[in-house]
């Protein structure tokens, strides 16, 4: 990277054309100034714009160019981290000399007679990205182990399955269900937002992830008991069936050599106990992995959540849609140890990850999923001192939110959403109504490998890190301690979040929430459908 930013700033330099117009009487020797390190944006100057740059490259929330990312390099490690940001903060703060990049030696004349220099100008189009225009931002989730993949195609196979001896009550045709699952948007649905899962994860992702894919009817050869332990037999039972007269490696979105994502659905008669919705990589293993059509089978879900009628099918689509959220690498959120299992409590605690599963993501989900676009992240840090931003309505395509992140640990962040009981958030199961206002997530989103795949090293379960959820966690939601299930405890105009809120603080090395952010955010205005927020540092 760095060998080829040199390459470049010396044809730049060659490429100059100074013309003489009289006899050269003295010659000396200068270095042309190409640029500055921490200069991340590119625009010539090392200011907070750049520390904002690089905290929003840092979490996940963009992208640097070749050349941008030398500039980020400050301690020329071959490596963009928190070293090089330690480094900016050190330029912006004056503690530090700005480092300057050079170019190649330029000779300079001084004559006796007038010297006339031949400069050619060059123009700089600027041009304003509008949200349609600007990418998507990376996928988090694109490093942990999903095969359903959160952006482009995603493919779903699905096994409509019964046994002899365990029917179903309504027994849809392939056709029917794929209507369900695949099928275009209906706001008349009576059971919107649930009225497709295609048109869900559209509406979501802001047209990001495309879901497709195939229904088969199928009849198990055995009673329902034969495959309760053994899921695998009844997988390869169904592939099989079919594969002689269907195609399988067009399921294939990403190109991995995997099939998306498997759903195995059987009828809700067939208990809990062994049929419980769930889903995970694949284990089927003959030698060394079965093979449709070239192509291995990546996630598999299974589950008992049925159509119950040709108008009620909501529980089905809900259902998998948060099982496909493990499928893209998405942990629960719900808890896993002790009493109280709601992950993100109140009724600013409805997210489709945790026990809900009734309502849209939020905001962390959608940033890790690379849901946003870019010009929809926008990053707060301290040295901003004052900055008041203003927060779309995050059921619609122009939804957007605030990266705060922990510049001790650019892992861990505080996310802020302005959420609305629309869309995907307008029918709710079990609470009467979901809420709109301001909501604040706290996350850290480390990975970590152990051993078999990449995941989430500190979502819910994995008590080795969590210490059984009291400690860190992937994802908390801030002012949720004691809120009841019908709680409403969104911000609205004139609220003040500050670190006397419960959870508004980072984690201290014990995983406790004990470290001052040092910011206190104030709820501003509402007015044509969005909210002005105001953070200032302490």
């Amino acid at each position: 990277m760095k060998s080829s930013f040199i390459k470049k700033a010396a044809s730049a330099a060659a490429a100059m054309a100074i013309a003489l117009s009289s006899v050269i009487t003295n010659a000396s020797a200068e270095r042309e100034i190409l640029g500055y390190m921490g200069d991340v944006n590119h625009d010539n100057t090392v200011s907070v714009a750049d520390l904002v740059a690089l905290d929003g490259y840092l979490i996940g929330g963009g992208q640097l160019g070749e050349d941008c990312a030398y500039n980020a390099d400050m301690n020329f490690d071959g490596r963009v981290n928190v070293g090089d940001l330690i480094i900016l903060r050190s330029y912006l703060a004056g503690s530090r000399p700005v480092d300057v990049i050079y170019g190649e030696e330029i000779t300079t004349t001084t004559t006796t007679a007038e010297v006339t220099t031949t400069t050619t100008a060059t123009t700089t189009e600027t041009t304003t990205t509008t949200t349609a225009e600007a990418d998507f931002i990376n996928a988090a989730v694109d490093d942990v182990e999903g095969y359903l993949p959160s952006q482009g195609t995603g493919n779903l196979v699905i096994f409509y399955v019964d046994f002899p001896d365990c029917r179903y009550s309504y027994d849809p045709t392939a056709e029917q269900v794929w209507e369900i699952a695949f099928g275009e948007e209906d706001t008349s649905d009576r059971n919107y937002p649930f009225d497709s899962m295609h048109a869900f994860y559209q509406r979501s992702s802001k047209g990001a992830l495309d879901l497709e894919g195939k229904v088969f009817r199928y009849t198990a050869k055995n009673n329902q008991a034969t495959y309760d332990n053994d899921k695998d037999a009844l997988v390869k039972e169904c592939y099989a069936a079919f594969d002689a007269e269907y195609d399988f490696s067009q399921f294939d979105g990403d190109n991995d050599g995997h099939i998306d994502a498997t759903l195995l659905t059987v009828p809700t008669a067939a208990g809990d106990d062994a049929w419980w919705p769930c889903a995970g990589p694949s284990g089927l293993s003959d030698n060394y992995y079965v093979k449709y059509d070239g192509k291995m089978i990546g996630h598999l879900i299974t589950g008992n959540a049925q159509i119950e009628s040709a108008t009620d099918y909501k529980n089905f689509n809900s259902s998998y849609l948060h099982e496909m959220g493990h499928c893209m690498g998405l942990p629960d959120y719900y808890l896993y140890t002790g009493t109280d299992t709601e992950g993100l409590h109140g009724i600013a605690g409805l997210e489709l990850m945790d026990m809900d599963a009734s309502t849209d993501f939020g905001a962390v989900s959608k940033y890790v999923l690379g849901w946003y676009r870019e010009n929809q992240i926008l990053t707060y840090d301290k040295s901003m001192g004052t900055k008041t931003f203003t927060l779309k309505n995050a059921q619609t395509d122009n939804g957007n939110c605030i990266i705060i992140p922990n510049s001790s640990d650019p892992n861990e962040c505080f996310i802020v959403e302005y959420a609305d009981n629309i869309g995907n958030n307008s029918n709710p199961m079990y609470k009467l109504k979901a809420g709109d206002g301001i909501r604040v997530y706290h996350a850290d989103v480390t990975l970590y490998n152990n051993g078999w795949w990449t995941e989430f090293k500190y979502s819910s379960g994995a008590d080795e890190f969590t210490n059984s959820n009291a400690g860190r966690r992937f994802i908390r939601l801030i002012n949720d301690e004691g809120a009841s299930y019908y709680t409403d405890n969104f911000y609205d105009v004139g609220s003040v979040i500050s670190s006397s809120i419960s959870g508004f603080n980072w984690y201290d090395g014990s995983g406790n929430q004990t470290v001052d952010p040092g910011i206190t955010i104030t709820v501003g205005d509402y007015s044509n459908d969005e909210y002005t927020v105001t953070i200032s540092a302490k």
